[in-house]
């Protein structure tokens, strides 16, 4: 099963798209700031293989919040979501993929799938 982290500090953004991606199999843990993102990253039981954040959040945005993400793994995908244009140039260089809003429910299931199919291949070559 797919383990995906899904940050959003807008409760019904976030209720509605872990609700898809729970309906299309995958298991979904939340967080509403990078901050708290960040800290579900450090515990050791958490084992993320795909990352979904949105670009606005209260603190750091979500480009920053990658910048750190890359500090601790640099191999997680990540799927960043905006509404607001020119925002997809500051993900340059961060390995990230990206999706303007809105997001259809059926978008973002196969882009979630396809990067956690990425991650799994790499850690079947790193074995």
């Amino acid at each position: 099963m797919l383990q995906v982290l899904l940050i959003d500090d807008n409760p019904m953004q976030l209720q509605v798209r872990q609700a898809v991606l729970q309906e299309a199999g995958m298991s979904v843990s939340t967080a509403e700031t990078a901050e708290a993102a960040l800290d579900q990253l450090r515990q050791p039981t958490h084992r993320f293989q795909v990352i979904v954040t949105d670009h606005m959040l209260p603190g750091e945005n979500g480009a920053a919040f990658v910048r750190q993400l890359r500090a601790i793994n640099s191999a997680i995908p990540v799927l960043a979501i905006s509404g607001m244009p020119g925002v997809q140039e500051e993900y340059a260089e961060l390995n990230v993929c990206f999706l303007p809003k809105p997001v259809a429910p059926e978008e973002l299931i196969r882009c979630v799938t396809e990067l956690g199919k990425s991650s799994s291949s790499r850690a079947a070559t790193q074995e």
